[in-house]
């Protein structure tokens, strides 16, 4: 089977055939894994990429945080990324899909080799992660007589290419995740996915995200980044693409610069943008109290040196960054598009503005830095809620139910 499955990876990508599952030896004792008769339950992650995202970086880290004497997560991706470097530390089992495209008959191949793969690994239930993976998974789960959940990680339709097929994996999949209410209100209403086959498990942080760095770790970031010992500071955790609009929150700090003459913005991530941001910022006047951090090392929360989190999207879902925020206790202005709604409470742990308008964005800001005692309240609300809502040990249990359920009953529910 094994070299039936390896010819017919070469067959579709005319190369060579690409690794076989990498496994690393995950840090669980052998003595913990198969007690007894009961085999862990086999969960196969589909994702289009391990680029740095948000839809895959939430995948990866509950592959890592699901309970590995109950779960054997394996992930199967289209194309490599920085994020196999870490799965392989993580010692999760990873393997690439040579899915060039959807359609066809390339992509036919590609499928009954997946299928194939998928029954002779005994694979108890697939989860795609996105758009193109819902498509390509629904499809060959389904032959391999596998249940399938399926995604919902964005707001705005994608193309007619995309959002067509998805709405026929909405119906193959035995259950759609969505990661807000609103997002499961789309599926809902617009793509006609019934109520009860909607689950929503929202995104999560782990405990370490609500605690602050050290004293002297907190200083050295400071003084690097040129934050002062009495300066006002703004951040924004978020990749520099033009759907995250940071032009418009360097226009609101240009107009917050008047009013706060200590006032830092810094902006943690990297991107496509960020040439054409930095000699924005140079035009406005600010280039000196704008920091361009760069990308910087998962696993911190950044939300800790900023006294307001921001952020300014044109079209998002329900961000990682938002929930990072909430950890940190720190009250958040952002724009009231897609799902941002769910994770901002107007008033309550943060302010919404209309997205574009710096203006707005500015006065919510200045808002919240004029009136302490009002920014530690929203900031103590949204810590509250992230502990509630978006804690790893509220989030992954949720998300583990719902593995067990579909691998016990998905196939009488599609």
């Amino acid at each position: 089977m094994t070299r039936l499955v390896r010819r017919n990876i070469g067959k579709v990508d005319d190369k060579p055939s690409p690794p076989a599952l990498r496994i690393a030896h995950p840090s669980v004792a052998p003595s913990a894994i198969g007690h007894g008769t009961t085999r862990r339950l086999r969960v196969a992650y589909c994702l289009g990429t391990l680029q740095d995202g948000g839809a895959e970086l939430n995948a990866v880290r509950s592959a890592e945080q699901l309970d590995r004497t109950r779960f054997d997560i394996r992930i199967f991706y289209g194309r490599s990324g920085p994020l196999l470097s870490r799965c392989s530390q993580s010692g999760i089992a990873t393997m690439g899909v040579p899915l060039r495209t959807l359609f066809g008959p390339r992509a036919i191949k590609t499928g009954w080799w997946f299928a194939r793969l998928l029954a002779h690994q005994h694979v108890d239930v697939v989860h795609s992660h996105d758009s193109r993976m819902n498509i390509f998974a629904s499809i060959w789960s389904r032959v391999a007589g596998i249940p399938l959940i399926a995604s919902r990680r964005w707001w705005s339709p994608r193309g007619l290419a995309e959002r067509v097929p998805n709405g026929l994996a909405y119906r193959l999949a035995t259950r759609v995740l969505a990661n807000s209410d609103r997002v499961a209100r789309v599926l809902r209403e617009h793509e006609g996915v019934a109520a009860e086959r909607i689950v929503v498990v929202p995104n999560f942080v782990e405990e370490q995200a609500f605690h602050a760095p050290t004293p002297v770790i907190t200083e050295r970031l400071r003084q690097e980044f040129g934050i002062g010992s009495g300066a006002v500071t703004i951040g924004c955790v978020a990749r520099l693409d033009p759907v995250k609009d940071h032009a418009t929150l360097l226009g609101a700090t240009a107009r917050l610069a008047r009013w706060w003459p200590t006032l830092r913005l810094v902006l943690i991530g990297d991107g496509p943008c960020r040439a054409a941001l930095e000699a924005r910022a140079s035009e406005l006047g600010i280039a000196a109290r704008v920091v361009f951090a760069g990308e910087r090392p998962h696993g911190s929360n950044w939300n800790h040196l900023f006294d307001v989190s921001v952020l300014a999207s044109r079209d998002e879902a329900f961000p990682n960054a938002i929930v990072e925020a909430m950890a940190a206790g720190r009250p958040v202005v952002a724009t009231s598009v897609g799902a941002l709604e769910d994770a901002v409470r107007e008033g309550e742990t943060g302010r919404l503005v209309p997205p574009g308008n710096s203006a707005a964005m500015a006065a919510a800001i200045d808002g919240l830095l004029a009136h302490p005692a009002k920014r530690r309240q929203m900031g103590d609300a949204a810590r509250r809620r992230a502990y509630l809502v978006h804690h790893a040990n509220v989030v992954l249990p949720r998300l583990s139910a719902l593995y067990e359920h579909v691998a016990a009953h998905g196939a009488s529910q599609r």
